[in-house]
């Protein structure tokens, strides 16, 4: 069943980092732009690599993996770019009261 899990203070996400959030089992990336805060897995779908360590890339809304360069689309997980093929999970965010929430499920 999914539940809305507190993640972060808003203020602790800005556009030139991404963050990491663990919750149970889950390694989510949180990256913000401007006022939209999205949500991925952190774990790259071709090779177990941390995409916190990764590249942002705010024109495009992107994650760049550090170990092999594919890109994933924040907004839907969707690999731009080879060798990754698989698309990240993705989840909703919402921002009350100055802090940012994630639906795991």
């Amino acid at each position: 069943m999914a539940e809305w899990v507190r993640a972060c203070d808003a203020d602790e996400l800005n556009s030139a980092d991404p963050f990491a959030f663990d919750y149970g089992e889950k390694r989510i990336l949180l990256a913000r732009f401007k006022n939209t805060v999205y949500a991925t897995d952190r774990i790259c779908t071709h090779a177990y690599a941390d995409l916190s360590t990764g590249f942002m890339n705010e024109d495009e809304r992107t994650i760049t993996c550090p170990l092999h360069m594919s890109s994933f689309k924040l907004e839907d997980g969707i690999p731009q770019n080879l060798p990754a093929e698989e698309p990240l999970k993705t989840y909703k965010t919402e921002i009350r009261e100055k802090t940012v929430y994630v639906l795991v499920d």
